[in-house]
């Protein structure tokens, strides 16, 4: 990668023994120049064997945290370790790590750059994408900028950007939370990137939890983040 910007992908990884060896040789082939770190978030299938075995860069966390736990954990060790941008990368090969140079590419000139699948591209129909629809025109009302992805969870974050979030527990790396940075002032950008479908396992956002979390996005929208304290 041709930059002088120190830079961590940072790939929470549950359950994701068949998908983790393809998500971090992608991301060695396509992204040379980039550091990475597995985050194994208390998994309970192979995923650390599979990390052991292939000498991976890897914490291992004894418990599972969640993506926020999981994410913050990297965040910490990237603020730690003094790098200029952190990026979020799932473990579930959907993400492609050819499109990491897109978003670093940007950084200089905004706090947060996410890869987004509807710059160019038309959203679909379909109750998931309903619900992004939903959350990205919350986030407009409430912030002012409009997010076509906002469920995204491939993102670069500057290094004042990953400290927020490092550092405080109440700052999820989730939709609502664009909402907040975006009114700290915060400069936010989308480009367009593809994702894979994912080929082994299942992602947990079925109907109902979909639902569930779409909730739990516009009640964080509307009635917390325009409320917290701007540092």
């Amino acid at each position: 990668m041709k930059n002088n910007k120190k830079v961590l992908v940072i790939i929470p990884a549950y359950n994701e023994a068949l998908n983790i060896e393809k998500t971090v040789e992608d991301i060695r082939k396509n992204a040379k120049g980039v550091d990475y770190l597995v985050v194994n978030d208390g998994s309970r299938d192979d995923t650390l064997d599979v990390l052991k075995k292939n000498k991976y860069n890897y914490i291992d966390l004894i418990q599972n945290l969640g993506l926020f736990g999981a994410v913050q954990t990297g965040l910490k060790y990237a603020v730690e370790k003094d790098y200029d941008v952190a990026i979020q990368f799932d473990g579930d090969g959907q993400h492609q790590a050819k499109y990491i140079k897109s978003l670093v590419d940007e950084i200089d000139n905004n706090s947060i750059v996410i890869g987004s699948r509807f710059v160019t591209k038309r959203k679909p129909f379909t109750m998931r994408m309903l619900g992004s629809r939903l959350i990205g025109f919350a986030i407009l009302l409430v912030a002012g900028i409009r997010i076509k992805d906002p469920t995204s969870g491939m993102r670069a974050y500057d290094k004042s950007t990953m400290a927020d979030y490092a550092n405080d527990i109440n700052n999820p790396p989730e939709p609502d939370t664009l909402a907040y940075m975006k009114l700290r002032g915060k400069k936010i950008k989308e480009v367009q990137v593809e994702m894979n479908d994912r080929e082994f396992g299942e992602s947990y956002l079925n109907l109902s939890h979909t639902i569930k979390y779409m909730t739990r996005m516009l009640t964080s929208i509307f009635f917390i983040q325009p409320f917290r304290k701007r540092k």
